[in-house]
């Protein structure tokens, strides 16, 4: 009556649900039609009722600007959210998935900040948020970006190639190619860790069959770059580990993830990573750092 708008977070979805939980089936199914757009008001309704899934899924496509116009700070609300009603008690979390992407999220937005927000850069809160997800959950997009700060040693954190490598080779492990790839650079050169040449390349090797389009550019010229720098017994092993390491990875049998943790590894990152070393050099085309 005052004239007074509401935010976006306490606008009531006009259509109205028998349940949180149908609305949010009704979003996942409109969802999967390809409707983005009718998905949102589903998703608010179930996002309002605390449904978890729904704040996330709301959380991403405000990220991405997928059926709503992209807005990292409204993005963050929901993220925060997740993370603030979370109650690691609870024993059936099948939003696992969900929980650890956002605390991810939580973590980046920290770390860069988000412009004309409250938000504001916390590299200590990011660093918090990170090792909680990484090591709680084993989350790989927070043991790479874990690794990176103690790369970089951002925030007052004392850089530590080793503890870096470290995170690396967990995130490596669950075939993060980003992290495979500074994994194998690392390796290569001997950077603050003991110096293995072909082990390197072999995760180099691994990490560029996996990389796909422009953002991944840097896996491809690392690899490059360090390949035409290997002796040829370095690269007679590293093809004997890649034999090996391709042999291990067909006679594992993963337990199959929630769909929901699925598609929360799929999207995650938010952003694509830079490039793993200061000698490299980020390129005009390069996105900024996670």
């Amino acid at each position: 009556m005052d004239g007074s708008q509401p935010s976006s977070m306490e606008k009531i979805p006009l259509k109205l649900f028998k349940s949180a939980q149908q609305a949010l089936r009704m979003g996942v199914e409109e969802m999967r039609a390809g409707d983005s757009k009718s998905s949102v008001e589903a998703f608010k309704y179930a996002a309002e009722g605390g449904q978890s899934l729904a704040q996330w899924k709301l959380g991403r496509m405000y990220a991405d600007g997928d059926g709503v116009p992209h807005d990292d700070f409204k993005a963050y609300e929901y993220f925060e959210q997740i993370v603030r009603n979370y109650n690691e008690d609870e024993t059936d979390r099948r939003d696992i998935g969900a929980v650890s992407n956002a605390v991810v999220a939580i973590g980046i937005y920290c770390l860069n900040g988000i412009a004309n927000s409250p938000v504001q850069p916390d590299p200590d809160r990011a660093f918090q948020m990170f090792q909680y997800a990484a090591t709680n959950f084993g989350d790989p997009d927070a043991q790479y970006n874990l690794a990176r700060m103690y790369l970089d040693g951002v925030g007052g954190i004392p850089k530590s190639n080793m503890r870096a490598a470290r995170w690396l080779s967990l995130a490596a492990e669950k075939h993060h190619h980003p992290a495979q790839a500074v994994l194998g650079h690392l390796l290569f050169v001997g950077d603050g860790v003991p110096r293995q040449r072909a082990r390197g390349l072999m995760w180099l090797s691994v990490a560029k069959d996996a990389a796909h389009g422009p953002k991944d550019q840097w896996v491809s010229d690392l690899y490059a770059k360090d390949f035409a720098a290997a002796g040829d017994e370095d690269k007679q092993v590293a093809a004997l580990y890649l034999s090996e390491y391709g042999k291990t990875a067909e006679a594992a049998t993963p337990v199959a993830p929630s769909a929901v943790a699925t598609r929360a590894r799929v999207q995650a990152p938010l952003a694509a990573p830079p490039p793993p070393v200061a000698d490299a050099g980020p390129s005009a085309n390069e996105p900024p750092r996670e």
